[in-house]
């Protein structure tokens, strides 16, 4: 809560508590006044020596007036006393000469007091609590309302466009006809045409969908209306499909404008039969997304835009033409798309002059947009750390190595013996991937413990961006990535569990090799496995429904072991032949924990071949 709530707060109680004294005040005042209260016992008293000059009785108290006691003053003081059950009572009173009279025990001043002000009071409390949660925020009263955050085509601080977009000049150009008729609805009009209704983003996480949405609507100079497909579904029935109405409603009066729906696999995920009987909330908001859709016009200029990187789980009415009907992939960029986000990134950085932006893009193969930030970020944090007035290189190469290997982990305590079974481990894979054709360039060898579980790394660059790989190569990056573990058995006769994640990824990519991409002579050309998410990384897939017998299942799994046995064979055979060549490498990255690629490249004899990536 912040201070000006806290503020508010306390107002509201001290005045309800202020409230509730006036009223005790009231009550006080009216039902018993300024009387004296005394007992029974002496009424009589007083009664009997005539004191007592006029009474009013009911059913349970007796008031009126009688002379002041103490005598201190000549006016008739008002007293107050339980009436007890006494037969001789108004005998007694007529004999004194004391006017009487009776009233009912309640009086409507009683009620009015007792029961009604405080009802009143009640029904106001309450009706100033309903209006305090009907006034913005996310009230009870305003829990079928749209969460969906506007920004004005009028916002110029958060406005971005396409110069503030790089590395998807395809998804760009696609959209720019969607701007166009946003700008110029008439020019689309006067031939007929007609805009897709929806447009769905499809491309892997964090690169750039949202950001390319909100360019379209910086571009167009419209409204934006943002919610995440999430953001629809309560616990409440009906709730979802009361944001849906009330969020075309609120984009038809300011059309033109952009609906943009991120992660909309949370809420388009496909119907199917549910157990319970009905619909649930899901389905039901789904199903008002659907009608919507089909009910607004177009010709208002109020576009649809969607993102997700599971296009798979979407429901077909959704994709159908009408709706989603135009699908535009966000892909990863290559490599000049690297180097212009990385450029965009900087442009608020302090940049040293030794920063090469191409050079940096070529060490980031696969990395998507938010990757890029990242590097950038971590790599002026970096310098700010080591009390720098610029990013250099050495920054830049250090934020790479943090997002790929991890947190480098200085102070970590190996014993020697480990260290030096790493340093070996790790010399196998330099080696192997310095002999073999098909590989990536190593770039550095480490064996400073970086990550969770990391004790060393073998850092290998691309040259070029590739989209496609050859069987030589998968069966050299098997070799790879068992070049540790054959090193260990070879110069310490015994193995560690240090290969683990190595034979893990190696039987990823045999397994592949088999059951997807027909590199089997035994399994032919057959398919074995469906086809994974391309937008989600490895390590998210879930296994599908076998669809073989066995038979073939024992056959995988006897080729998956031949590729893996062989790979392995190649390893020892190279380590074997350039055994001083490991020891010499693991000798000097146990000096020096980590060897550069200059002296990998002295090493191995092979400083004259270098090339450049």
């Amino acid at each position: 809560m912040n201070p000006e709530q806290h503020k508010k707060t306390q107002v509201t109680l001290a005045y309800f508590l202020i409230s509730m004294l006036i009223l005790f005040g009231l009550q006080w005042f009216f039902l018993v006044g300024a009387s004296v209260e005394i007992p029974y016992s002496d009424f009589k008293t007083y009664l009997e020596k005539g004191m007592i000059k006029e009474v009013v009785i009911s059913d349970t108290v007796i008031k009126g007036l009688m002379q002041d006691p103490t005598g201190k003053s000549d006016k008739p003081v008002p007293f107050t006393t339980n009436r007890i059950q006494d037969p001789d009572l108004v005998k007694e009173l007529e004999a004194k000469h004391v006017k009487f009279t009776g009233k009912p025990a309640n009086s409507f001043l009683s009620n009015l007091l007792s029961w009604i002000i405080p009802i009143i009071i009640m029904i106001a409390i309450w009706n100033y609590m309903v209006y305090k949660m009907g006034m913005g925020g996310p009230g009870v009263m305003k829990v079928g309302q749209s969460k969906a955050r506007l920004i004005s085509a009028d916002d110029n601080a958060k406005k971005i466009t396409f110069k503030d977009v790089a590395g998807i000049d395809e998804a760009k150009e696609e959209l720019k006809e969607v701007v166009d008729f946003l700008k110029e609805p008439r020019r689309f009009e006067s031939l007929g045409g007609r805009i897709p209704r929806g447009i769905l983003l499809v491309g892997a996480p964090g690169t750039g969908k949202t950001l390319l949405a909100k360019a379209v609507a910086g571009e167009a100079g419209v409204p934006f209306f943002s919610i995440s497909g999430s953001e629809f579904v309560e616990m409440f029935v009906g709730v979802g499909a009361a944001r849906v109405r009330d969020l075309f409603t609120q984009a038809t009066a300011k059309a033109p404008c952009i609906i943009f729906i991120d992660e909309l696999d949370a809420l388009g995920k496909a119907r199917g039969f549910n157990p319970i009987g009905g619909h649930d909330e899901r389905e039901q908001t789904l199903n008002q997304l659907l009608v919507e859709m089909d009910g607004f016009d177009t010709k208002k200029g109020v576009i649809i835009m969607g993102a997700t990187n599971r296009p798979e789980i979407l429901d077909p009415a959704l994709l159908r033409p009408g709706r989603f009907d135009r699908q535009i992939v966000v892909d990863k960029p290559d490599l000049k798309g690297r180097e212009e986000i990385l450029k965009i990134h900087a442009k608020d950085v302090k940049i040293a002059k030794d920063v090469d932006f191409h050079m940096l893009a070529a060490r980031t193969p696969g990395f998507v947009g938010a990757d890029l930030a990242n590097i950038v970020n971590e790599a002026a944090l970096l310098a700010a750390r080591r009390r720098k007035n610029e990013v250099t290189m050495a920054e830049f190469d250090e934020a790479i190595e943090r997002v790929v290997a991890g947190l480098e982990k200085k102070k970590r305590l190996i014993s020697p013996k480990e260290k030096e079974i790493v340093a070996y481990h790790e010399s196998g894979h330099a080696i192997v991937a310095g002999e073999l054709p098909n590989t990536d360039v190593v770039q550095k060898i480490s064996i400073v413990p970086r990550g969770i579980a990391a004790l060393g790394y073998t850092l290998q660059l691309p040259t070029e961006d590739r989209y496609l790989m050859t069987k030589s190569e998968l069966e050299d990056r098997l070799a790879v990535l068992l070049g540790g573990r054959a090193a260990e058995e070879i110069f310490f006769s015994d193995i560690s569990t240090g290969a683990q994640n190595d034979l893990q990824r190696a039987t990823d990519i045999a397994r592949s090799m088999v059951k997807e991409y027909g590199m089997s002579e035994k399994l032919g050309l057959l398919v074995y496995e469906r086809p994974r998410n391309p937008f989600l990384k490895g390590d998210n897939w879930q296994p599908t429904e076998k669809e073989y017998s066995e038979e073939i299942a024992a056959l995988i799994d006897s080729e998956v072991k031949r590729i893996v046995d062989e790979a392995y064979e190649r390893s020892r055979k190279i380590i074997t032949e350039k055994k001083k060549t490991v020891e010499k490498l693991a000798k000097l990255l146990l000096e020096k924990e980590v060897v550069e690629r200059e002296e990998f490249l002295e090493i191995t004899g092979k400083k004259t071949a270098e090339k450049n990536p």
